[in-house]
């Protein structure tokens, strides 16, 4: 057994936890872009913190999923405004956009130098500027993850920059900080983490520590998930789910994903779709597709025993069976009102280049069996 695990430098969890910002920020660097959605109006609680510790801030706003565009633009005025520290403020798009722009910054070039599949998939050579997370939602994982998410509009795809030096100097997690998410962001999100726990755990690259991670994330899930859609100022509920998206970016990072987010990565760069509304369309079609796959052709895996786990982990009934798992993976999106992959203008029309993509893509690489092309084109036909 051989294995290599990696997160951010420091993990700060806990209600309450964002209001120290200004003191994490000042042992980095006095002045800082901060990165956030639409509006400045969630970076407003941090602001008196950081203006008291001394740390100036300059603003840059993500408005919409990271593009290369968006990134050079920001690592431009970070560096026209020379900062020091980078901190990003919301939900997976302003985390990936943030580190980033902080690799960017330091490392100079064009974004697509440093993209797999549709860049030149060069090394950085530089460490990040040093970049805080402080993630709004409960689903990417991305304040501890080592590669940045970015769509190529050029291409039409979504790519990965990936490296070591992406890893954030300081993840603060605050559960508090999703209290006012809405149902729709909090399903999309939750389901996200769900599938980024499922995904890991039955990968090629699944080793003991990220184990442990997805089990007790997959129970955290479980119990919680739908609480906190009905009922978002639940606190116990959010806290599971808010530390399920933490264990979910600690579990992606060092044992990869699946075919969900290889799909994702596809229809992301060709439709204007949530990343994770997407992931949640697909996940109870490609966890059937992956089962009956292995059992047509590799009766004897070990992988159908975690399926069979995952189901037990889901539905708290030590009898339950994979079949068991994926029924309640179906009936959780069903009341969590996920909308079909048609919604987004995906129709079969799409399908060949959606599959060739999908095959290409580098999460679907970690897939517990290769899928046919008419094996994907099946899971697209269930997903619409």
């Amino acid at each position: 057994m051989q294995f290599e695990f990696s997160t951010a430098a420091r993990i700060m969890f806990g209600p309450g936890t964002s209001r120290d910002i200004g003191a994490v920020a000042k042992s980095l660097g006095r002045r800082a872009l901060i990165v956030v959605g639409r509006s400045l109006a969630r970076s407003h609680r941090f602001l008196g913190s950081l203006e008291s510790s001394q740390v100036e801030c300059v603003s840059f706003h993500v408005p919409h999923e990271p593009t290369t565009r968006l990134v050079s633009a920001g690592a431009e005025l970070a560096k026209a405004e020379q900062c020091e520290v980078v901190i990003a403020v919301g939900g997976g798009s302003v985390l990936d956009a943030a580190k980033a722009i902080a690799a960017i910054a330091s490392n100079g070039g064009e974004v697509t130098d440093y993209l797999e599949v549709v860049g030149k998939g060069r090394s950085l050579s530089q460490p990040s500027l040093p970049w805080i997370a402080v993630p709004t939602t409960a689903g990417t994982g991305a304040e501890v993850t080592r590669n940045a998410v970015l769509a190529s509009p050029e291409h039409r795809m979504k790519a990965s920059l990936r490296s070591s030096f992406l890893a954030a100097r300081a993840a603060i997690v605050d559960p508090e900080l999703t209290h006012d998410l809405p149902p729709a962001l909090t399903a999309s999100t939750g389901l996200d983490a769900l599938t980024q726990l499922i995904e890991p755990y039955v990968s090629h690259r699944a080793n003991p520590i990220t184990d442990g991670f997805c089990v007790e994330g997959l129970r955290r899930c479980a119990r919680s998930l739908r609480r906190a859609f009905e009922n978002g100022r639940e606190t116990s509920a959010r806290e599971d789910m808010s530390l399920a998206s933490l264990l979910s970016g600690l579990a992606l990072a060092n044992a990869g994903l699946g075919a969900v987010h290889g799909f994702a990565a596809a229809i992301g760069g060709m439709f204007p779709a949530p990343h994770g509304a997407v992931c949640a369309a697909l996940l109870p079609h490609v966890m059937a597709m992956n089962v009956r796959a292995l059992r047509r052709r590799e009766p004897q895996s070990a992988v159908l025993r975690r399926f069979d786990e995952i189901a037990r982990l889901l539905t708290q009934n030590p009898a339950a069976d994979t079949d068991a798992g994926i029924e309640w993976i179906r009936q959780l999106c069903a009341a969590l009102e996920v909308a079909p992959l048609r919604v987004y203008g995906i129709t079969p029309q799409y399908f060949p280049e959606l599959i060739e993509r999908t095959a290409k893509a580098s999460s679907t690489k970690n897939n517990p069996i290769v899928l046919h092309p008419a094996e994907l084109q099946e899971i697209l036909t269930a997903s619409i």
